[in-house]
């Protein structure tokens, strides 16, 4: 008994934690129709700054705390949203999401390589260690205040909300922002005000766990991940069930950490890493459990996608890589060519999610974990570079694609892009650690392939080979995309109601490119192991996915050229830069949704044919037909 009650206080302690966080996540999405995927990558933030206010400056910890708490996380939060988020539609959830990644890639740069050194930091506790005992269980009143705040949180933003002018008028910005205009209101600083709250809760989630878990930058941003059940179970709109939820999760993970056994023979199985990924894995039952009616998903806007490259062009593009990259190889050393070849093995990732996410609209976070599934089936497989390791690395995540899939196949944005994250940190704890999949050491070496004698054994070749591969899988998926699956698949993203209307296999349509692109993946995760020569599972976490989503999106998700591009953005840029830098890159989709490639290419067909032939006026970009900062590009 003792035992239980030791652990149900754990939980409710957590699950407190994880209540303060899915309450800033309800605010703002409930009052933006943005959710905010930074909202623990802030929290992070925060508590760094506390501890700079109260530890590295010595000023006394109540006072740091209410200039961290009340000061500057509000004014984060409103920096944040009139910077970038006021210019984003809450429609546009692939954007919304890619943007918001960004954000956090952003602020785990800054604070892991650019404004504090990489060294242990300790938060200390409000009043140590002391506090009482409760039925022979020791609780820490700093326990007691985390119970506390979120109770105070809960009961003050409902009545908040509900019961004043103010919150009334923020829950109705998401729903018709005009007409709150119409009626006096002012929904540009009701926007503000939700994000300056939501980055204030995020704060105090990040203070109060930072003492048990130490300052810890990837640990503080995906505890705050661990809130997204919560938040679900509440459906982002009820604090009440949000709270219950949070509570929900917490008493679970504690429950499964003390009584599912992981010592002795189950210490060398996937039982521990199941342990770890409760929060995940009660996310994943929720989404699929909540009736689709209920769950609010946004409509893609209506948009004038770039017309597919025929199959010559696409031809002379493939060419033009192949040659670029040979010639490439001949004048670079041999770190270089190293770089190129992972740049090529990540572009490979990159250009799975053209078809997905390009062109079907549907956001994955777990194209790196296929890519980890491909990478061990290569290891299996592929001994001495056997081809039977390329055929395997495709269909054991092919296959595990659409396993993901079939239960998903009825969510879509959000709710479908939380659910591959979830499946991805599933993956990440109980999967990829496994002793079995990549040895006890954790990495193992990957060969090239064999093609039928062919010799690309040294970099040089294989980083060519690469080109070639990458130049082959283009061709291919354009000209899918030029028949009439790529139609149907374009069609949907612009409106799945119109395409049932005309009696079109939805369900099968995702099915198969869901497949399709995790195949890519699988493949790619192959060759990327033989670009790296040794690999591991820390090189497929859920948070690398974010990564490529990035730059993806950066580059343009409907080119391949943008999965080219922002392949070799990943093998070029210093580690220590890419997080910061491409995050930052990011922000450009607030004003550019469909990523700057595209907007090149727009741009350029636009000036030549006013050169070579005055016409029509050109159809305008995604997104330009909205106001504010596009609207000015427009007439530029």
């Amino acid at each position: 008994m003792h035992e239980f009650l030791e652990f149900t206080i754990i939980g409710i302690v957590l699950g407190s934690a994880y209540a303060v966080a899915a309450s800033g996540l309800v605010v703002t999405y409930a009052t933006s129709g943005i959710f905010n995927i930074a909202h623990g990558a802030m929290g992070m933030f925060m508590a760094f700054v506390y501890w700079q206010l109260s530890v590295g400056w010595h000023l006394n910890p109540a006072l740091a705390f209410v200039l961290t708490v009340f000061v500057l996380a509000p004014l984060l939060g409103a920096v944040v949203e009139r910077a970038v988020i006021q210019w984003m539609d809450p429609n546009n959830v692939a954007t919304t999401l890619a943007v918001t990644v960004g954000l956090t890639l952003l602020f785990f740069g800054l604070v892991n390589n650019y404004l504090w050194k990489p060294t242990a930091r300790v938060v200390p506790q409000f009043f140590g260690f002391d506090g009482f005992t409760f039925l022979g269980v020791h609780i820490d009143w700093e326990e007691v205040i985390t119970v506390g705040a979120a109770v105070a949180i809960a009961v003050g933003l409902r009545l908040f909300l509900y019961r004043t002018r103010t919150g009334i008028a923020m829950r109705g910005v998401v729903d018709n922002r005009s007409l709150i205009g119409t009626f006096g209101g002012r929904p540009a600083r009701l926007s503000t005000l939700s994000w300056s709250i939501g980055a204030s809760l995020a704060s105090v989630a990040g203070i109060l766990v930072a003492p048990r878990l130490q300052l810890q930058p990837l640990i503080l941003t995906l505890l705050v991940i661990d809130a997204y059940a919560a938040a679900m179970i509440g459906r982002l709109r009820s604090l009440p069930m949000t709270f219950a939820g949070a509570l929900i999760v917490g008493l679970t993970s504690s429950y499964a950490l003390g009584y599912i056994p992981n010592t002795g023979i189950w210490a060398s199985t996937p039982i521990q890493g199941l342990t770890q990924s409760v929060p995940s894995i009660i996310l994943f039952i929720v989404l699929l459990a909540l009736p689709m009616h209920r769950i609010r998903s946004g409509t893609p806007q209506r948009h004038a996608p770039l017309a597919p490259a025929g199959f010559v062009r696409s031809l002379q593009g493939g060419v033009l890589l192949v040659a670029a990259v040979w010639v490439a190889v001949s004048f670079m050393g041999p770190g270089q060519i190293v770089k190129l070849g992972i740049g090529l093995g990540f572009g490979l990732v990159c250009l799975s999610l053209v078809p997905l996410t390009g062109w079907g609209g549907y956001v994955s976070i777990c194209q790196l974990t296929f890519a980890g599934l491909g990478a061990y089936a290569m290891y299996k497989f592929g001994s001495g570079g056997s081809l039977l390791g390329l055929v395997a690395a495709a269909g054991l995540a092919g296959v595990v694609g659409a396993l993901v899939a079939l239960p998903a196949l009825r969510l879509r944005g959000l709710y479908l892009a939380l659910a591959t994250m979830a499946f991805a940190t599933l993956m990440d704890n109980a999967f990829f650690p496994w002793s079995a999949i990549f040895g006890f050491n954790g990495e193992v070496a990957i060969h090239h392939p064999a093609l039928f004698g062919l010799n690309v054994n040294s970099n040089k070749a294989f980083t060519v080979f690469l080109a070639v591969v990458f130049a082959l899988l283009s061709i291919a998926i354009l000209a899918l995309r030029r028949g009439p699956f790529g139609r149907v698949l374009v069609g949907m993203k612009d409106s799945e109601a119109a395409c049932a209307t005309l009696g079109l296999s939805l369900t099968t349509t995702k099915l198969l490119v869901f497949t399709l692109s995790a195949a890519m993946a699988g493949v790619a995760g192959a060759l990327l192991g033989g670009a790296e020569s040794v690999t591991g599972g820390l090189s497929y976490q859920m948070f690398e996915s974010l990564l490529i989503l990035a730059v993806v999106a950066i580059g343009g998700a409907s080119v391949c050229s943008g999965a080219l591009a922002g392949g070799l953005a990943l093998g070029f840029l210093p580690a220590n830069a890419q997080d910061a830098f491409i995050g930052a890159g990011t922000i450009i989709l607030a004003f550019y949704s469909d990523g700057v490639l595209p907007l090149v290419y727009s741009r350029a067909n636009r000036w030549w044919g006013g050169l070579s032939a005055p016409g029509p006026a050109a159809v305008p970009l995604a997104g330009e037909e909205r106001g504010g900062a596009l609207a000015g590009s427009r007439a530029a």
